[in-house]
């Protein structure tokens, strides 16, 4: 399945109507934006460093996807497009891996989990059989974002990070 048409709408916990779409080339100005709006912790359990500006280089990555292989969603809000939140999965073969970001002022509302089941009901598509994440061990809301899935999850200590594995077989 390509990705790169990807849209629903969807209400927010609070009621806010957001979008989640597939990433697109002349998102860089909303990533670039977006990016100098976080918090830096955010930034740092995002990137596992401390990083002040996104170059050329990581702006490509994180828009140009193949949209199988590599898929990437945002959460928007607002007719601007304004970007609050991002999910995507790189596939090796065997697994993908996943990463999540969410603008502080969004996070509770549920975006995370949205971006999660989007990317899982993809990936599945895609027959990729499991999803990977590294985690820092006190980025406690998204290890709480994995174990409220409903996917089969395990969770063991990596190089002083947590790798959660979530299996994609059948229907959470």
């Amino acid at each position: 399945m390509n990705a790169a048409g990807y849209r629903s709408v969807e209400q927010l916990r609070n009621g806010m109507p957001v979008t989640i779409r597939a990433i697109r080339p002349d998102d860089k100005a909303r990533v670039v934006k977006a990016f100098h709006a976080l918090e830096p912790n955010s930034v740092y359990t995002r990137f596992f460093s401390a990083k002040k500006a996104l170059s050329a280089e990581d702006l490509k990555r994180l828009t140009e996807v193949d949209h199988v292989r590599d898929v990437a969603l945002v959460a928007t809000i607002g007719t601007e497009e304004t970007l609050i939140g991002g999910g995507r999965y790189v596939s090796s073969g065997a697994a993908a891996e996943i990463a999540f970001t969410v603008e502080e002022d969004y996070q509770g509302q549920g975006i995370a989990s949205r971006l999660l089941r989007h990317l899982v009901n993809i990936a599945r598509a895609n027959r990729i059989p499991r999803f990977e994440a590294y985690v820092l061990p006190g980025n406690e809301s998204m290890l709480g974002v994995f174990r409220r899935s409903g996917l089969p999850t395990t969770q063991k200590r990596a190089d002083g990070q947590w790798l959660v594995t979530l299996e994609l077989a059948g229907r959470p």
